[in-house]
Order: structure tokens, then sequence, then C-alpha cells
């Protein structure tokens, strides 16, 4: 009913009666973001930036939202569209506060790509070495959480972006790509599952300089172990003495 409403108001260019309707849609369900895109975007539409840019910020400020990832995609490319790519970049920050999805991470890095490439305007420069920084910290950020698959998609993203544009180094992925191994596990039933899992040869460096620190930690126990049995033993010996 709202929805139909609004396009017969929009239809009769009757816009501040069309804002009217949003409001009350909005009151009635402030969870539906398409709504608050539709909303946003009827105000960037009459060119009226600021009043867009508002609506944006209490959508995103919502305690509950249907489709989160609808609204913020819709916010920042409002933002690049109108070419502030300062608060394009802070929306991006902020949006990876609350997720680390490896789809945003992919996203930001193209946008750094493109802002690079827009500011080279056919200088020599590498603009893929804005996205490449995006990359690395989202690689990092993903290895961090323990996240293989959404490493490997990131990998790929950015093999593609290495190879695709002048200055790009893919060796700088390809030492990164995983192997695909076969494993076993054992369900709740006893039973053996076998799956596929991802072995990155950072992570198998990782581990092995765990494995180090574990032994080198051993040793240590196990050498002030043995000093305190010396000693126990020296102890010993003087008290017989006596």
């Amino acid at each position: 009913l709202f929805r139909g409403y609004i396009a017969l108001e929009l239809e009769l260019r009757e816009f501040d009666r069309a804002r009217t309707l949003y409001a009350k849609y909005l009151e009635f369900n402030p969870a539906n973001c398409a709504t608050w895109v539709e909303c946003a975007r009827l105000e960037a539409a009459l060119g009226e930036a600021e009043r867009c840019r508002a609506l944006f910020e209490i959508a995103v400020e919502q305690p509950t939202l249907d489709m989160p990832e609808v609204l913020w995609k819709a916010y920042i490319d409002f933002e690049f569209d109108e070419g502030d790519y300062a608060a394009t970049r802070s929306l991006y920050e902020r949006l990876l506060a609350l997720t680390d999805h490896v789809k945003v991470w992919i996203s930001m890095a193209r946008f750094e790509l493109a802002v690079a490439e827009r500011a080279a305007d056919g200088a020599p420069a590498e603009p893929v070495a804005a996205a490449r920084a995006v990359y690395e910290r989202a690689y990092s950020r993903l290895q961090e959480l323990g996240l293989k698959e959404e490493r490997l998609a990131l990998l790929e993203s950015w093999r593609e972006t290495e190879d695709a544009h002048a200055g790009g180094d893919s060796a700088v992925v390809e030492r990164r790509m995983p192997k695909r191994v076969r494993r076993r596990r054992e369900l709740d039933d006893g039973s053996l599952e076998e799956y596929f899992d991802y072995v990155f040869p950072d992570d198998k460096e990782q581990g092995s300089q765990f494995k180090l620190l574990a032994k080198a930690h051993l040793w240590k126990q196990k050498a002030a172990q043995k000093a305190a049995a010396t000693a126990a033993d020296a102890g010993q010996d003087g008290n017989d003495e006596s």
C-alpha cells in the first residue's frame, strides 16, 4: 500500500507528499533497508545531497536492519558518485569495524584502485599499489581470524587485479596461494567424513615457528627441573654429611 501510494505521488511529481509518505513508511518499518535507500535516492535525484546523506546516516544507526549490506553499499556508492573519496573511505572503515566479510575488503580494494587510476590520469604511476595495500591488510586480518575459504577468495580477486593492471605483480599472490588437501574428521556419531581443506604456506611457516618456540619452552622447563633436582640432591648430601 505504501509503495503504491508513493509511486502515485511521484508520478504526479508531488515530491513533498512522497517525502511525507516515506517518513510514515519508515516509522511503520524502520528495519526496511530498501525503503531507506529509495527515500535517500529520491533526495539525491532532487539534488538534495545533504538530505540524502542525513537519511543514510539515520538509516545505518538503526538497531535492526533486514539487509544492512544493501544499505551500506548504497551509501558508499552515493559518496563515490559525489566524488567525496574521503567520505567513501571513511564509510568503508566504519563498515569494516562491523564486519570482516571478504566482499567488503574486495570492494574497498577495487575502490582504492579506481581512485588511484583517476588520480594517475595517464601518469606512469602504479595505481595497483593502492589496491595491493588493502589486499595485504585484508589478508592479514582474515589470517588472524583463521578464515581459509575467505582468504582464498581474496587471493583470487587479488591475483586478477595484479594480472589486469600495469605494474601488477602476480608473484606477490602466487606465493600465498594454498594447496587443496583431502582430510578426514570424526562426526558426532563416530563415523568419518572426508572434506577438503586449504593449507597456506605462511600458516605452515607460523606453525613451524610455534613448534620451535614450544620445544624451546619445554627444554627450558626440563632444564629448570634438572637444576632443581641437582640442587635438592646437593642439599641432601650436605645433610647426610652433617
